[in-house]
């Protein structure tokens, strides 16, 4: 049997994927099927449901010392562009937040800065808990919690327990870019290995810290190198359950040196809505996909919402990381703003906690 016709067959039959049966179908190029089969999955699960949470994103610095050919918002002391949020900041930016208490989550990705220890990053996710008890905290990725362990002295786990003590409630799934040493070693020589990122979520996973995941595809990475990462990925999930929703995120040249090394050009949005349906296939053990909007654009995550995606994240309020590389979409949004756009669609919005609660 061709492998082709055996990956349709077992889609038809709930079966699961293998390897060789994912490279056929995003080789197959038929965005229909894969948008009808995905989209089949996902009503499977949630229905008509299309969630989103009212949240913000903060950024605590910018300074870096991983210096990621793939960065255009790492910069290093000095640079005039350059930003560190002491915890008066931060205290400052918390309390002037519009309608606080709408609020469900807060999200804090930063740097690896060089000269910041772990008990700043502490002090920071105190901070705010204080200030917003009611939130729920998604905080640092798995970079930068090796980082963490790295700069303290602790173990992995010693880093996590004292994250979940301070007031994180979920690990933020960013970092893992493509799941293969060959393709980290160009794009992000300085971060933390495949296997290391793979091992602070088995870890964060076991002490009962849920977290999402991630891939960023369109650099120089091969197609095989993407099915392997969602293998990886699936493989984890079946091992801990831990992982809440998955997110794709197309590759931003702007900016970034590696683009400029490799003359790289933003994929369309053929390739977002087909790598996002296929995803939905492989990780059959995902229950939640997002549409990530502030990476995608408005219209494409609208359209996202016909290929396997239930979620369209949040509000947001500011986002640096991406705009630094070039994204053009808003930095914030309504509540109103995504419940029209769901509804466009015929689906029903549902606000959403950290946790995929309904609120």
């Amino acid at each position: 049997m061709k492998t082709l016709d055996s990956a349709k067959e077992k889609i038809s039959a709930g079966g699961r994927l293998n390897f060789s049966e994912a490279l056929a179908l995003y080789e197959d190029n038929d965005i229909l099927y894969l948008a009808e089969s995905a989209r089949r999955v996902k009503e499977s699960r949630s229905g008509k449901k299309i969630f989103y949470t009212v949240n913000r994103h903060i950024n605590l610095t910018n300074v870096c010392s991983a210096n990621c050919p793939l960065c255009a918002y790492q910069c290093r002391s000095g640079d005039n562009r350059a930003f560190t949020l002491e915890l008066a900041d931060l205290e400052n930016l918390l309390s002037h937040f519009p309608f606080p208490f709408s609020l469900s989550e807060i999200h804090i990705v930063s740097s690896l800065h060089p000269d910041k220890n772990f008990s700043y990053y502490v002090d920071a996710v105190k901070l705010v808990k204080k200030i917003l008890p009611h939130v729920g905290i998604n905080a640092f990725t798995p970079v930068e919690v090796a980082n963490f362990a790295k700069i303290s002295g602790k173990n992995i786990s010693e880093v996590l327990r004292e994250l979940i003590g301070a007031g994180v409630t979920s690990l933020a799934g960013g970092g893992a870019e493509i799941l293969s040493d060959r393709v980290r070693e160009i794009i992000c020589p300085k971060k933390c290995s495949a296997a290391e990122w793979l091992e602070v979520m088995r870890t964060a996973h076991r002490l009962g810290l849920k977290s999402n995941a991630s891939m960023m595809y369109g650099h120089i990475e091969t197609i095989e190198e993407r099915v392997e990462h969602l293998i990886k990925l699936r493989d984890l999930q079946d091992e801990t359950g831990g992982f809440m929703a998955m997110m794709l995120f197309p590759f931003h040249p702007e900016n970034t040196v590696l683009g400029q090394k490799f003359n790289l050009r933003r994929v369309g949005s053929w390739e977002d809505l087909k790598m996002l349906a296929l995803s939905r296939l492989v990780l059959d053990n995902f229950a939640h996909f997002k549409a990530f909007w502030i990476m995608l654009t408005l219209p494409i995550a609208q359209l996202a919402l016909s290929f396997g995606a239930d979620d369209l994240d949040g509000t947001i309020g500011e986002e640096k990381i991406i705009h630094a590389a070039g994204a053009k979409s808003s930095t914030g949004i309504t509540r109103q703003t995504l419940e029209k756009i769901i509804s466009e669609c015929g689906y029903q919005p549902v606000e959403r906690d950290s946790f995929y609660n309904e609120i």
